[in-house]
This record gives C-alpha cells, structure tokens and sequence, in this order.
C-alpha cells in the first residue's frame, strides 16, 4: 500500500519507544497499535477507541502510536520479546512472515459470520495463508492518474472513466500528445517501483509468481508481465514523454512540478488526493482518472489493504476480536476512510453516499473497488529480499535505459529464483 509511500512525514516519530515499553503485566485491558498517521485518520482512530472504552469499561483499550517506517523491524521486537500489542494495525503484504513465524492469531474461527460476509473474499485473501485468516483487510487504496484538466482539455484529449477507460497503448499515446517543449505528458515516481510496477501489471493478465503443487513459487516473466513496465520504460527512454529525474522521486516530490504544469499526469495512490487538496494552489484544476486498463478494458490491480490483526501471546482474543469487529463495522470504516482518504473494503462501508460524490475523485476511486485483487506478492515468502536486492534495482536500471529487456528479465527470474528457493526448501 501506500505505507512506504506517503511517509517521509511527520507521522515517522519516536514510535521506536512505544513498543518495547509496553511489557506485559503494566497495563490494564487490551493495547491497540495503530499507524494512523495524517490528522483526520489520527482523529477517528482515537475517537472509536474512546467510544469502546465508554460502551466497554471492563475491557478497555489502550491507544499505541507506531509509524509505517519502522513498524515491521518494530513488530519483530516485541514479538521476540514477549512485548506485542494486541491488536496490530499494519499492511496485508507485512503479514506473510509473521504468519508463518506463529507471531499472529488465526482469526478464522474468532471472526464472525456476519463479518466474513460483509467483506468479499477477495479481500479476506489479502490476509490469508495457507488457509487460515491472519488479518481483517479494512482499508484499500487503487493507483489512479492526477491530472491537469487544463491541460488535458487544452490538448483536446478524451478523458477516461471507469466505464470506457483508457488502454495502455491509449495512455502512452496521450502522454506524447501533452508533451511540449519542457513539459512532459507524464511523471512516474518510481523511487520504490515493484509495488506499483506488479500491481498495475494484473491489468494486463500479469502475475510474474506462479505457485506449483507442490506450493513452491517460482518466477515468470512473460509478455503479460512486460506490458507496464515496456510502457514505462518507452515513455522515459524512446519517446520522452515522461520525465527521467522523476523515476528516483516519491510521490510527494512530483507534486510541486504537478501544480507548476511541469508534468501533465502523475499515476498516484489514491490518499495523494488529500496532499494536493492540501498544497495545490487555490486554482490549480485537477481531476482523477482511472489507470490505464489491460486487454478488454481490464482494471483489474493488485492492492495491499491496511489490516487489523491480533498477536498470538494475547491472553483476551475473544475481546481483542470483538474490538476489531467494532472497528471495522461499516459505519466505522466510513470514518476511517475518509479520515485516510481511502477505500474501505467491507461492500455496505463502500455503499455510503459520502463516498460516491464527484468531489476529489471520490467516485471514481469507489467504482475501481470492484476490481481490486489481492497483490501478486501477497503470500511469498521471501518476496522482501527479492524486492529488495534483485527487483528494485533491476526496475530502477531498466526504466532508466541501463539494462535493455532481456537483462530485466534475467535478473527478475533467474537472480530471483535463486533468493525465493532458499526460502522454500
């Protein structure tokens, strides 16, 4: 998700103290870890903790302050230690080790019926490993296009909707349309590009792991996978449509040359909407389109949900799992959402008015929920040191021009192989 994204902010305090002091047997009730961090989404966190300690006085809450950049180094810790919180805010694509290493309680059989049903199991999948339930997925953000409808409509170009969206060979085409002079068409901000790269590749029938019966996984790399990152490539290296200097850039850097006019579009997560909102000049006319589809019009992405889990040691789970259940009731999720500018996953929470308006791209972000899809990544063990030593540099070469295709393609599969197989045997 957006997790390690957004968070060059001020949300990256000194949560690395809040954890390892919070040891068992010197609090009373249940510790909740939340990573909320921009101040609406803070605000509706602590006000449903201090709604349940009002309804629930014999089983109150704890409000635990952590940070998207350190929290898994965090977690770690204090489940070695015997110091985790019992309820854990954190990312579906953060979970895979902590599964497998027993730190996480199986939630399928404490969750309720009425609460598998209210989220579509696509979303349960998220957080699901080898069959068991890891994690409730309540929060869900699309990749989406910024852009300057000045520009756009400047350049006589159709805008896309969820219902007639553009084609990836359409989006490159219209980036070289909105090219001219020293402004480019489109900027890419692939300072960590796996995540973005894999997930907007399941439009185009992309999956790159593949898992056998014997449940091993290993890497393909076909002409599915190659789609987006081709796109990507051409429009930086061939037709230089999208700004090189971008490609080392986080989201936030490309802002400022966005509202200058500087670049035309910008592919962003969908809780950029409330930075610009933020920092945009008063005047700047923006609107927020849908990423480009795959073949028959295909949306389909890959997303990591925020997820709400509870930590094995948890001597209260039946407690721990009511408050989860309190949390992510559809009225509550509404909260959240809009507190994080983001998607809910449960289908009432997306149903709510509030998140179908034309205002900030609201709609056009909640009619993309239907087609969001568990990441390619999710349940691969092994998949952070793939993505840290062999894909994220391999992308990085490859859309900068220093490595042509082929080589890609070797260093994803054969060097990639190679670190998923240590982790399989």
């Amino acid at each position: 998700m957006r997790r390690r994204s957004l968070l060059a902010t001020a949300a990256a305090t000194g949560a690395a103290t809040l954890l390892p002091g919070c040891a068992r047997g010197r609090h009373d009730g249940l510790r909740f870890l939340s990573l909320a961090w921009q101040e609406e989404s803070v605000r509706a966190n602590k006000a449903l903790v201090a709604e349940w300690n009002a309804a629930h006085p014999q089983s109150r809450v704890s409000y635990v302050q952590g940070s998207w950049t350190s929290v898994h180094d965090q977690l770690l810790t204090s489940f070695e230690g015997g110091e985790a919180p019992d309820v854990i805010h954190d990312a579906s694509d953060d979970l895979a080790d902590f599964a497998y290493g027993g730190y996480l309680a199986d939630l399928t059989a404490l969750r309720s019926e009425r609460l598998r049903r209210a989220i579509p199991a696509h979303g349960w999948d998220t957080a699901t490993f080898d069959g068991r339930v890891y994690g409730v997925p309540f929060l869900q953000e699309p990749r989406m296009v910024m852009a300057n409808r000045r520009l756009l409509a400047a350049a006589g170009v159709r805008l896309p909707t969820v219902a007639k969206p553009w084609s990836w060979p359409e989006f490159a085409a219209v980036a070289s349309r909105l090219t001219r002079g020293d402004a480019y068409g489109v900027a890419w901000p692939l300072k960590e590009p796996v995540s973005a790269t894999l997930n907007l590749s399941l439009s185009t029938g992309g999956r790159l792991f593949h898992r056998g019966p014997d449940g091993k996984v290993t890497i393909g790399y076909g002409p599915a996978d190659h789609t987006v990152p081709r796109t990507i490539h051409d429009q930086v290296v061939r037709e230089g449509s999208a700004a090189r200097s971008t490609l080392g850039m986080s989201g936030a850097d490309t802002l400022p040359g966005f509202f200058g006019g500087r670049y035309a579009m910008v592919p962003l997560g969908f809780a950029y909407r409330q930075q610009i909102v933020q920092q945009a000049p008063k005047d700047f006319d923006w609107v927020v389109l849908p990423a480009p589809a795959g073949p028959g019009g295909d949306l389909r992405q890959g997303v990591s949900p925020q997820t709400l889990s509870i930590a094995q040691d948890c001597r209260r789970k039946e407690e721990a799992m009511s408050f989860v259940e309190f949390l992510v009731r559809p009225e509550n999720q509404v909260r959240l959402a809009r507190g994080d500018w983001l998607l809910p996953t449960a289908t009432a929470a997306l149903a709510h008015p509030a998140l179908h308006t034309g205002r900030y791209g609201w709609a056009t972000g909640t009619a993309l929920a239907a087609h969001l899809r568990p990441a390619p990544a999710q349940t691969v063990r092994g998949y952070p040191e793939w993505k840290d030593k062999v894909a994220t540099p391999a992308f990085q070469e490859y859309y900068s021009g220093a490595i042509d295709a082929a080589d890609l393609r070797h260093r994803l599969v054969s060097d990639g192989n190679r670190v998923l197989a240590r982790y399989q045997r």
